[in-house]
């Protein structure tokens, strides 16, 4: 059995009496510590395929399943605790609390993990040393870059050491030049033992990825 696994998955959106579906029956597996990269146009149900890999929404029929647990038979609370346990999130737009530093950013998946206590702030502090920031840590998000803000959430992403990074459009809002740094340390999580799945739409950085799917109107090409 694969690490992630998704079967005959389809994903309907409604908006009043019409239908969207978003993906058809999409099914394909990932195996533990791979990089790959789902590409595809905009609307082509790329991000909507990381959602359900997330628990972020579930499938309008078929499975998903990670580490062997369906996540459709999850209620709320147990699927919070599946991501905190096995997941890390990069988005493009970064989502940092603007009146948080960087390191109470970082702390915050922290705030909900057992046994942490006054553990917490030396646990992000290493999570933003990793990502080069360390001299930042105290710094609000508006006093740094872009590029500073990413490796903020890619350090938040990390912080909980999950097995599985799911990033989307990591590089999208960021200069050539920064955006490549971000897909180095993705790569480095990577070589480290992570699974690294990432939505792109660039061809350039699907190719740090040892493996691209494609995805077409909501289906696999």
């Amino acid at each position: 059995m694969a690490f992630i696994e998704l079967n005959n998955i389809t994903k309907t959106f409604h908006a009043g009496e019409e239908n969207y579906p978003a993906l058809r029956d999409v099914s394909l597996a990932i195996q533990s510590g791979e990089f790959v990269a789902i590409m595809g146009p905009s609307g082509s149900g790329k991000s909507t395929l990381l959602s359900l890999i997330g628990g972020l929404s579930h499938a309008t029929t078929g499975t998903v399943t990670v580490d062997g647990i369906d996540l459709g038979q999850l209620g709320p609370n147990k699927l919070s605790d599946f991501r905190r346990e096995y997941l890390g999130f990069v988005f493009q737009s970064f989502y940092l609390v603007p009146y948080l530093t960087a390191v109470e950013n970082v702390m915050l998946p922290l705030a909900i993990q057992p046994g942490m206590n006054g553990r917490a702030q030396g646990v992000a502090r290493e999570a933003l040393q990793k990502v080069g920031l360390d001299a930042k840590a105290h710094r609000l998000p508006s006093q740094l870059s872009g590029g500073e803000q990413e490796r903020v959430a890619i350090a938040r992403a990390i912080v909980n050491r999950p097995p599985v990074i799911l990033a989307d459009e990591p590089t999208g809002n960021l200069d050539t030049k920064t955006g490549d740094r971000v897909l180095d340390m993705l790569q480095e999580l990577n070589r480290e033992g992570r699974t690294i799945i990432m939505v792109t739409h660039s061809a350039e950085n699907a190719r740090r990825a040892a493996r691209t799917i494609e995805i077409r109107d909501g289906q696999v090409v």
